[in-house]
């Protein structure tokens, strides 16, 4: 039996019944995902409808990055106001004000006030996000939890590509019909307010409790944290490379069909959803073993780095998004295990805050690379090889924690204790 299954948790009995919940939050987790790739294929004609503002070449584009920027600098704060004020209540508020903010740019005629707009759409989803996985860790536990953040990243990747063919399908009659899809958020808040219940501490203190700011004045366990959301920002960037510069390797070997970039995105993204799913079925020291998984998503980028051909181009494409498939969810699991109730807000809004930093960076520093070494694929190839040197970097100091356990209140003098070296409780006799 693993760690993680055997130590008794808090909310096993607690775990809200049926599958209702769940759905919930996984349908909350996707809306981030809407906000990153809805707008890509309308961008050109958004360009052409605001082409008399000047400046718009820049900030058209920015329209669709934006919002990820605001996710990755405001998340933290969102982490602070989940613990204080309780999670169900901000996840409820914010999926509302999603729906507002987002669709505001079917009645907005002016580019500035559209951008200050998806600025408004960022700070939602950085709550939205961090909530939805908070409460996945207040409500599961053991294996149960290490399968609904699994959960999480299939719903992710399938979800991106869906909504990339929603937004082109909506965007070919107007370009302002895709930002009727932000009002679902309109349709999932009630529906949330009914249906989650009020997450409970170890100690039976609802979050956002009268009793729960006195615990959250404890110390936060920033060194408990540090380590994993390093890694987790270049993990981060590992995880879109593929999907941000698939169609450039594309160009590169001379496909230009926009037929077969779509067919190969989403083989890609098939990828991801096939390493989430193994990540539930291997056995728990291979599935949180971050040297072996960086070395898995290397191996890939090695391949396309050096690939000549299509073939070559989409073996390489699919070997690292089976990795990376199982890369997100081992980072998730380890953060959270290494938080108790009354930091998990904080912890997971640190966590989301690093994954969307990556999310932004990975384009940029590929952009410097391509500009260093004198090509894309070079670049990824170059990239194939940090990966490998951070995996190997981990080998010394790996052990596998349980990163599904709950982990118990802690003074401030254990926080000074390494990241990661953390045992769990032996389960009782």
């Amino acid at each position: 039996m693993s760690a993680s299954s055997a130590v008794s948790s808090p909310h096993r009995d607690t775990a809200p019944a049926g599958r209702l919940p769940a759905v919930l939050l996984m349908v909350g987790s996707c809306l981030p995902v809407l906000g990153a790739v809805l707008l890509a294929p309308v961008l050109p004609r958004i360009q052409d409808h605001f082409a008399h503002v000047p400046g718009s070449e820049a900030l058209v584009p920015v329209m669709l990055t934006i919002p990820a920027l605001s996710l990755a600098l405001l998340a933290p704060f969102a982490g602070v106001i989940v613990d204080r004020l309780g999670r169900k209540r901000l996840l409820i508020v914010a999926t509302a004000l999603y729906a507002v903010f987002g669709t505001a740019p079917l009645w907005l005629d002016s580019l500035h006030a559209i951008i200050v707009s998806r600025v408004l759409v960022g700070i939602t989803e950085a709550a939205i996000m961090t909530a939805c996985t908070t409460l996945i860790g207040d409500y599961y536990s053991g294996e149960l939890r290490d399968r609904y953040l699994a959960l999480q990243t299939m719903c992710a990747a399938i979800s991106a590509t869906l909504f990339f063919v929603v937004g082109g399908a909506l965007g070919a009659a107007d370009w302002r019909a895709p930002f009727w899809l932000y009002a679902v958020g309109l349709l999932i808040a009630p529906v949330m307010a009914r249906a989650l219940p009020a997450p409970s501490s170890p100690h039976g203190e609802a979050a956002g409790s009268a009793g729960e700011p006195a615990a959250a004045r404890r110390p936060f366990p920033i060194r408990r944290m540090a380590g994993v959301c390093l890694i987790t920002v270049f993990g981060a960037a590992v995880f879109y490379t593929v999907p941000v510069e698939m169609a450039y390797l594309l160009d590169d070997v001379g496909v230009e069909s926009t037929g077969v970039i779509g067919a190969v995105t989403a083989g890609a993204s098939a990828a991801t959803v096939l390493g989430s799913v193994l990540f539930t079925r291997i056995p728990q020291r291979l599935r949180h073993h971050l040297p072996a998984l960086f070395a898995l998503c290397a191996a890939g980028f090695l391949i396309m780095g050096v690939a000549d051909g299509l073939p070559l181009l989409v073996v390489g494409a699919v070997v690292n998004c089976v990795g990376t498939g199982l890369l997100l969810p081992s980072l998730v699991t380890r953060a959270m295990g290494r938080l108790a109730f009354a930091d998990r807000g904080r912890g997971m809004g640190l966590w989301t805050a690093s994954f969307f930093l990556g999310q932004f960076l990975c384009p940029l520093v590929l952009l410097a690379a391509k500009g260093a070494v004198g090509g894309l694929a070079t670049a990824v190839a170059f990239f194939g090889v940090a990966t490998a040197l951070l995996g190997a970097a981990l080998l010394p100091s790996h052990r596998a924690p349980a990163p599904a356990a709950d982990v118990p209140a802690r003074t401030g003098d254990e926080d000074e204790r390494e990241p990661g070296n953390e045992r769990a409780p032996e389960p009782a006799a």
